[in-house]
């Protein structure tokens, strides 16, 4: 009798072990139809059984955008550098928002997951970048309504002006989805022993938040001050994010060499960091 084992061709070797730094991006691209898959599920789940649906896309960065007019432009009185109270915060909470959405749609991947990674082989990988392209859809739905305040304010006669760095835009929204990427892997991949880390990651993007120049303009800071947001590599992105498109702020291109530069050594550790766990999260999950 004849051994068909010995036959069988096999296309893949599930290995228990394997080098930190083998990362596998071409077996991440072979399975890219079950990326499209989870994109598509993170859609559905997310606004299944809402009346509104999608469109808590849009209602949420406008709510939030008039709360921060009312706060901080009319009752805190803070500067928005001439530009109208409410573009002003939208422009800053589209970009911020896109970051928040990464960095915690990717924090609980190992918890969140851990029934599916039980039970069938895929790249690990394939599900933090899932939430990742669903929270850049979401952004670029987002930014019809800001094209739409730009042009109504512009007609308003309100001092902005788009500039050359505009072509820049996409640089900035990859740095920003790449590190929420990076540190939400980290925070993932410590959390699958130290549970206690999920409870802070909430109230840690609000306080970074504060920390960014989001509701303010870098020049409401006094200036000897001002030398703390360089500690800050999502500062620079969103200055140059809000200079870009309303023409106004301190950006400095150097200091976004300097986000780029934080952004590729967070990736780098939160990718050890992913691939390490991978290997026996399930025994501590």
């Amino acid at each position: 009798m004849q051994d068909t084992a010995t036959d069988t061709e096999w296309t893949e070797v599930i290995k228990p072990k394997r080098n930190l730094l083998d990362f596998h991006f071409k077996e991440i691209w072979r399975y890219r139809d079950l990326l499209f898959l989870l994109v598509r599920r993170d859609f559905v789940a997310a606004y299944k059984q809402t009346i509104l649906g999608p469109l808590w896309h849009v209602l949420q960065p406008i709510f939030t955008t008039i709360t921060f007019t009312v706060i901080f432009a009319n009752v805190a009185g803070i500067s928005t550098d001439g530009i109208p109270a409410p573009l002003f915060y939208f422009t800053g909470t589209l970009i911020w928002g896109f970051f928040s959405k990464c960095i915690q749609s990717t924090s609980g991947v190992f918890v969140g997951n851990q029934q599916i990674f039980s039970k069938v082989y895929f790249p690990r990988m394939i599900v933090p970048l899932s939430t990742i392209v669903t929270a850049f859809i979401a952004f670029l739905i987002q930014s019809i309504i800001l094209i739409a305040m730009y042009i109504y304010y512009y007609c308003q006669g309100a001092d902005i002006h788009l500039n050359a760095w505009a072509f820049s835009i996409p640089l900035m929204c990859l740095i920003m989805g790449v590190m929420g990427l990076a540190m939400g892997i980290i925070i993932s991949s410590v959390t699958t022993k130290y549970r206690d880390l999920s409870m802070f990651v909430g109230f840690g993007i609000q306080l970074l938040m504060y920390c960014t120049p989001i509701i303010y303009p870098v020049s409401f800071i006094p200036e000897k001050y001002r030398f703390l947001l360089l500690f800050n590599p999502l500062a620079p992105v969103v200055e140059g994010f809000k200079y870009s498109i309303l023409g106004v702020g301190t950006f400095n291109a150097n200091m976004l060499l300097y986000s780029i530069g934080v952004t590729i050594v967070l990736l780098f550790i939160g990718l050890i960091l992913f691939n390490k766990v991978e290997q026996k999260f399930i025994d501590t999950v």
